[in-house]
């Protein structure tokens, strides 16, 4: 049994297939970021899922690509977590952006491949190998366009009375903005980054608002101009995306890659149905 899973800072999709690629069982668990999480946390989340915790020592292989493991020591970090836990098991352990290669780039050709949602990342893939300009430091200072930064943009709004009335009035029945909550959500509990994320889901609601444009447009600039334009031929070849921030806002997308010339490519909310194609056909 081989289990691949595709891991964000919100949540991890699992799938169990076997050698033919039939699939055995499917779950979700909390994210699993080696940069915000410890070993016994993450051990914690692995057997609240039953599936997993029954089926750890049937497991032969474990392909993991998860948020986080963009470092040579944190993916040797959550490696051993792995194998000591699924004990049978080979385990490989990839950061999170080759998991939307293999899903959104066919094999051997060119891409600029990007995340976007709960945090944010951009990669060349040439055919073969994966190629970062961009060194991600995270959501306190980089992940631009993502969730957790859209969540941040909207609580700054909301506190400097930036945000229109009738916007705020509707992020109040949506929301628990008392200062206490958030701040306690922030630097009191795991997962800062998902919390400010969730965020997101208000600003995609009331997309078409002008306010709501101006942050949404202001992100994908950013995004373009600090990570897709870092690679000289960004205009020869298309860029991919997974994630659901790029996928509920692919038509704002679209408008902004037509602004700079560039190819939108496939737009994936979730990479994990190209993973299961990927490995039945590299056994």
């Amino acid at each position: 049994m081989k289990l691949i899973v595709d891991s964000g800072s919100t949540k991890a999709d699992w799938i169990a297939i076997d050698d033919n690629g039939k699939v055995l069982f499917t779950t979700q668990t909390l994210g699993l970021n080696p940069e915000i999480l410890d070993g016994p946390e993450i051990i914690e989340r692995l057997n609240d899922r039953f599936d997993i915790l029954q089926n750890k020592k049937n497991a032969s292989h474990l392909f993991f690509y998860g948020a986080g493991c963009g470092t040579d020591r944190m993916k040797e970090y959550l490696k051993q977590v792995f194998q000591e836990y699924f004990s049978n098991a080979i385990v490989d352990v990839q950061e999170d952006t080759y998991a939307a290669v293999y899903a959104t780039t066919p094999k051997g050709e060119e891409a600029i491949v990007s995340i976007l949602g709960t945090g944010s990342n951009c990669s060349y893939f040439d055919g073969k190998v994966l190629h970062q300009k961009v060194q991600s430091l995270g959501y306190i200072v980089m992940d631009d366009c993502s969730g957790n930064v859209f969540g941040k943009e909207l609580i700054r709004k909301y506190y400097f009375n930036k945000m229109p009335k009738e916007l705020a009035v509707e992020l109040e029945k949506e929301y628990d903005v008392d200062p206490d909550f958030i701040k306690n959500k922030l630097y009191k509990e795991p997962n800062p980054n998902a919390y400010l994320a969730t965020y997101a889901k208000f600003l995609i609601k009331h997309k078409d608002t002008e306010f709501c444009r101006k942050i949404i447009f202001k992100g994908m600039k950013s995004f373009v101009k600090n990570y897709i334009k870092q690679f000289d031929n960004c205009k020869e070849v298309p860029v991919h995306f997974v994630g659901s921030i790029a996928f509920y806002l692919k038509d704002e997308l679209q408008e902004t890659f037509d602004k700079y010339e560039l190819q939108l490519g496939n737009v994936l909310r979730r990479p994990i149905d190209g993973l299961i194609a990927y490995h039945v056909a590299n056994q």
